[in-house]
């Protein structure tokens, strides 16, 4: 059985630490992690050190870190761009994705988005929820690295980064090649598009090929927003070197 993984701010030497805080809290009162067993800490920057509890608190937990390391990032790193999604669809788009190895997502506020993420206090809140599901998905997943959930963009600043990518695509149904059919690159960032349930617009997509993008397809079934990225993440983890 893997070992679970709970997340510090700082990676620990070699040596005797304390886990407390919300993570030391859930470390010895819901996993009941006992002395002799081991965990993992992670800094979610590629940061791991391998623990055993030397004692149990009713909040914390006692380890000694045994040893330490650092995982790279993939020589090929994946930006997911969104489309905000209704309800907790939303969040499940960025925990699949986050499982399936995403380095970072980027929300987007699309023309037929029927969630709308406004500049306020309930804006601010449903990142706040996209974040803390990708940071819990990374340690379910017994990742080194938690993706970053950026600041929503609107199709403007989308055809921005769009232009600043190694390589970028959009998924979307009127594509007549396949992903399987691309030259993928080795290496880079690779900005990989997501629209909404609605659809891109006609003007999206032409702002987005303007700016350098490549539409492509999965294949011949369309998948609904939530499930996409997590789909294509499998296929280019298999099609490129990052899963090698």
């Amino acid at each position: 059985m893997s070992l679970p993984v709970f997340s510090v701010e700082q990676l620990p030497a070699v040596g005797p630490t304390t886990l407390d805080g919300p993570e030391g809290k859930h470390a010895a009162t819901v996993r009941r992690l006992r002395v002799g067993e081991e965990l993992l800490l992670s800094d979610a920057r590629g940061g791991v050190a391998r623990c055993v509890v030397d004692a149990a608190e009713r909040d914390s937990l006692r380890l000694t870190v045994s040893e330490t390391w650092h995982e790279p990032q993939p020589e090929l790193r994946v930006r997911v761009v969104q489309a905000l999604v209704k309800g907790d669809r939303g969040e499940l788009a960025v925990e699949l994705a986050t499982e399936a190895g995403v380095d970072a997502v980027v929300p987007w506020r699309a023309a037929r988005c029927v969630a709308k993420w406004d500049d306020g206090p309930r804006g601010a809140k449903a990142l706040a929820r996209w974040r803390s599901t990708a940071d819990a998905a990374a340690k379910q997943a017994r990742r080194a690295w938690t993706p970053e959930v950026a600041e929503p963009v609107s199709t403007k600043q989308l055809a921005g980064l769009v232009a600043g990518a190694d390589t970028a695509l959009v998924l979307h149904e009127s594509a007549t090649g396949q992903l399987t059919d691309l030259d993928l690159p080795k290496s880079g960032e690779l900005l990989l598009v997501v629209g909404p349930e609605g659809g891109i617009t006609d003007d999206e997509l032409a702002a987005l090929s303007e700016a350098g993008a490549e539409v492509t397809r999965l294949g011949h079934t369309v998948l609904r927003a939530s499930t996409a990225a997590a789909v294509a993440l499998g296929a280019l983890g298999a099609l490129t070197t990052r899963w090698s």
